[in-house]
């Protein structure tokens, strides 16, 4: 008896709180879906997770930390929903209190997101209780209680378990309902649809040799579901290109608001430019090459009129991300745009559609706001973006790097000639050589690609004779500057890692 009571109890809390999460997704299609429960609160940590959670997070498990992190809340939240229903009494309702603040923290995690206004607190408050309701009906605290006959209070066996089961297919069913009704329309079935601009400058042809084609080299274009994506948005916003718009104001002299039809009267220019993201661990693979359409920043910045005191662009994306990037990098004549396609596709929802920025030059953090929706002119002494704020860099110059592709690390290959391959970038400034070291011998220069241009990496090769036994091979690079890649390590934050990248080599 008591094992069917325990049992009845861990069910009826997983499927109240099942459906309080249930109901407060579907209520959040009405109001926002950055109003949602539970990605409100996931977003919520994600923004205030002390900065040593954060590097490991991102250190552990690289992009797939959002996955990592909405597992663990939901594993949490299983935990939650076993101990309330465990503890909720008649007379003493501690699991509808667990519920209830779990529902709170829903609320002011909802209110605490940029965007937020009174509406954002529903969805929390109804999941509440919707969650009470159900966890007090399913253990049968709703009726009288017969103090003559106290074993057959609540529901008898069979009512209890099919209840269960009809209450949590109900709750399946609305939270699909809702994922349905918010994809209905939505900009995954525009996107499909939506006629790209013709670029009026093509970006130049990529020469056969600027790619290594050797197996296990980087190709020198990364496709888009292979480009690295690391950003805070638990939920992808879904914004439409009807709904877009990019507010310019602050330290200029006319204010403007641009629309998706300004951006199409304007001229596209396609560019093919190299993007790398800070959180980059020495060999690592946050950085991807790809061909973009967009519009030039310095076009836009001039009809605004930037004031000649301004050093900042604060870019606001529609979720409430903000970076903050030097107004040189976006006048210099680089080839800073406001990209609105990828690799001849409309840019994928996750990479920033419908607007994103890319600028070559500078990490991701600072620079390429994806969604972009306001852009204010100001100075670094007086505005802070989201990362700075948490103790990373305030600029962001990319850094010279390379890193071994191929072989793989401690890899065995049979002695003879081993073609070593590997990726070097100095975005903005280019690479002039790359050198490889077989253990502790010398230095020696590995054949570089064709350069495509000083904003596109650049892939190497080294021909090694290898000899039997076990070797680390080591990288370096120099850029167009002269600077030499240096060899002492630091790690990515907060602004970039540094150090020779190696690889362990057993040769048979």
């Amino acid at each position: 008896m008591r094992i069917e009571k325990t049992a009845r109890g861990a069910l009826a809390g997983l499927v109240a709180v099942g459906s309080a999460l249930a109901a407060g997704e579907i209520v959040s299609v009405a109001v926002s879906s950055y109003a949602s429960p539970y990605f409100a609160v996931g977003s919520y940590l994600v923004d205030n997770a002390p900065a040593p959670v954060r590097e490991f997070a991102i250190r552990q498990f690289g992009t797939n930390d959002k996955i990592a992190l909405l597992t663990g809340m939901a594993v949490g939240i299983a935990v939650l929903a076993v101990v309330a229903g465990l503890v909720e009494r008649r007379t003493r309702p501690i699991g509808s209190v667990l519920i209830v603040l779990f529902g709170a923290f829903g609320v002011f995690a909802a209110m605490a997101r940029p965007t937020a206004d009174a509406s954002y607190s529903i969805p929390s408050i109804v999941a509440a209780v919707v969650g009470v309701i159900v966890l007090r009906a399913l253990l049968g605290f709703f009726g009288r209680t017969n103090a003559a006959a106290p074993e057959q209070n609540g529901l008898s066996r069979r009512l209890f378990f099919s209840s269960a089961v009809t209450v949590a297919v109900v709750a399946g069913a609305v939270a699909f309902a809702g994922k349905k009704i918010a994809e209905a329309g939505d900009a995954i079935a525009e996107r499909r649809k939506l006629k790209l601009p013709t670029p009026v400058s093509k970006a130049a042809p990529i020469p056969a040799g600027a790619d290594l084609k050797v197996p296990g080299a980087t190709p020198f274009v990364t496709s888009n579901s292979d480009f690295y994506r690391i950003d805070t948005a638990l939920q992808v916003p879904n914004l439409k290109t009807a709904d877009w718009q990019l507010r310019i104001h602050g330290m200029v002299e006319n204010e403007m608001t641009l629309t998706w039809e300004d951006l199409m009267g304007m001229q596209a220019e396609e560019k093919v430019i190299t993007l790398t993201c800070v959180s980059n661990q020495v060999g690592g693979i946050l950085a991807g090459n790809a061909t973009w359409i967009g519009y030039p920043i310095k076009s836009i910045l001039e009809r605004v009129g930037v004031k000649s005191d301004a050093d900042m662009l604060f870019s606001t994306s529609v979720d409430g991300w903000t970076s903050g990037s030097p107004i040189s990098a976006l006048t210099d004549g680089r080839d800073a745009i406001l990209a609105v396609a990828m690799n001849g596709q409309p840019l994928p929802l996750e990479h920033g559609y419908p607007v994103r920025q890319v600028v070559p030059g500078l990490y991701g953090f600072v620079s390429a706001c994806k969604w972009v929706v306001d852009w204010e002119i100001t100075r670094f002494d007086k505005a802070e973006a989201y990362w700075t704020k948490r103790g990373w860099g305030a600029q962001g110059p990319i850094k010279t790097a390379s890193r071994i592709d191929r072989p793989e690390p401690f890899s065995s290959s049979p002695a003879g000639e081993v073609i070593l391959a590997g990726t070097a970038w100095a975005q903005h400034r280019g690479i002039s050589k790359v050198e490889v070291r077989i253990d502790n011998g010398p230095w020696e220069p590995a054949d570089l690609t064709e350069e495509y241009s000083n904003d596109t990496w650049r892939q190497w090769s080294y021909r090694w004779q290898a000899t039997p036994g076990q070797h680390t091979v080591y990288c370096r690079a120099t850029d167009k500057t002269g600077q030499l890649q240096t060899e002492e390590r630091t790690p990515p934050i907060p602004g970039g890692a540094t150090g020779w990248h190696n690889r362990v080599l057993t040769i048979a």
